[in-house]
């Protein structure tokens, strides 16, 4: 199927990198939510982004041929992994404070809450 839709390999590989990222940003994102729906710290957030790296890492590995372990694609998949995760954590819990909380806590931006006065 190469030149059905594209006329070289790479087009293809670029697409496919494109959307295994998009994958992985919104898994990160969703884990991030699951804990705060769930109630638990943002420890478990850490601990399920650790563990989405490995998966991020067996994908490159599995689709595009990359090494497997490689600590230094390992970090960067991770930090990229736990911005997103930490983005939905922090969304999803402001506004369970906001809203199951709301004689005690109004919302201040999406990713924060204070004291009412």
């Amino acid at each position: 199927m190469q030149g059905l839709f594209f006329e070289t390999d790479t087009g293809v590989r670029y697409i496919l990198r494109v959307l295994v990222l998009l994958i992985g940003f919104w898994t990160a994102w969703r884990a991030g939510r699951a804990v705060a729906d769930g109630w638990q710290n943002y420890s478990t957030v850490v601990v399920y982004t650790f563990m989405l790296g490995f998966v991020m890492r067996f994908l490159h590995h599995a689709l595009f041929d990359g090494p497997v372990i490689s600590p230094f694609y390992y970090a960067i998949d991770v930090a990229l992994l736990l911005v997103f995760s930490t983005i939905g954590f922090r969304i999803k819990r402001t506004r369970q404070m906001s809203e199951n909380y709301y004689w005690l806590y109004e919302k201040t931006s999406a990713f924060s809450w204070k004291k009412k006065d």
